[in-house]
């Protein structure tokens, strides 16, 4: 069987997400630290009072994972912003129900498979290390622009018209038609209903060529060709042409999620947390913080970037 490349990368984790516990094989940043999710939460309540406090308004998460994100946002909110918690209404965005099963044991939502079947009306999202689970496509510059398939567990090139600029041979261009098309449906939503939506992914700040399909299996990188559903597929997100794609709203960074978290008050809030801690406990807990933020660590590679309502005020974490 002869695939695009999009096409098995898309089957390959519907399978993965189904069959395995992703948790296995690789930990996001909720699980790494309880203060990620309550910065989150607030910044959430910062916006929506940005909107002028609608008295209601849907408060979604995309790949909720275990739920960890959302159940520390929407004790953060219960704490410090009452009104915000009475006005919300929450969705979450997951097509695992294995996953279904355990967001349903700690948060009572309305689920969806897609981002697109969330009913109108003022929405904050909130989605982290979801845009580069979404299949990409990739092309290679050979005398003419060729794309890739995939055929037993090796890549396979054919000649395409698709217009694509010019490059050197051997460049790899990535394309990731589902994030385009889910920031264009973000973009008129914002605009026209109200709201913004925060991504926090890993990837460059400016589009560029590069091959960065991988694989974790057992948490380590692996072949990404492997059979099916036994790795975890994620690239690169172009945050550049998603910003640009998202026409309507107005977008704010990217940033490096070091220096956004810190703005938000990361190593504050958890240093708070640590005083009440054993010394054990309080040095893994300010570590844990530092992973989160520190260059060599997580804090440059991974990138902030919120769409906005075109007349928001920049949102928390964004200014110099």
């Amino acid at each position: 069987m002869i695939e695009r490349l999009d096409t098995f990368m898309a089957r390959a984790n519907a399978l993965y997400y189904a069959t395995r516990d992703p948790f296995a094989d690789f930990t996001t940043a909720p699980e790494i630290s309880q203060v990620f999710g309550e910065l989150l939460g607030l910044w959430a309540a910062v916006v929506w009072q940005s909107m002028g406090s609608p008295a209601h308004v849907l408060l979604v998460e995309a790949g909720p994972g275990r739920g960890t994100l959302m159940v520390d946002a929407l004790r953060a909110i219960r704490r410090m912003t009452p009104d915000f918690a009475a006005a919300l209404r929450l969705h979450l965005v997951e097509n695992s129900p294995s996953l279904r099963a355990v967001q349903a044991s700690k948060l009572d939502a309305i689920w969806h498979d897609r981002l697109e079947d969330v009913p109108d009306g003022p929405m904050i999202l909130l989605a982290n290390e979801f845009l580069d689970a979404l299949p990409i496509r990739q092309f290679v510059r050979r005398a003419k622009w060729c794309e890739r398939y995939v055929e037993a567990g090796r890549f396979i090139e054919r000649e395409t018209d698709e217009a694509l600029p010019d490059a050197p041979e051997g460049s790899v261009l990535e394309r990731c038609e589902p994030a385009l098309a889910l920031a264009r449906h973000l973009g008129q939503r914002l605009a026209t209903q109200g709201g913004a939506a925060l991504f926090l992914d890993y990837g460059p700040e400016i589009s560029a060529f590069g091959d960065s399909l991988q694989a974790l299996q057992n948490r380590e990188n692996s072949d990404p060709l492997v059979e099916a559903g036994t790795a975890d597929l994620t690239a690169h997100v172009d945050f550049q042409a998603f910003a640009e794609a998202a026409v309507g709203a107005v977008h704010h960074g990217p940033a490096p999620q070091g220096m956004f978290l810190a703005r938000l008050g990361l190593f504050q809030r958890t240093g708070v947390l640590a005083r009440t801690q054993q010394p054990e406990v309080a040095a893994r807990m300010m570590q844990s913080a530092r992973r989160l933020a520190e260059p060599d660590a997580m804090g440059r590679l991974f990138k902030a970037l919120a769409l906005c309502q075109p007349d928001l005020l920049q949102p928390p974490g964004f200014s110099e």
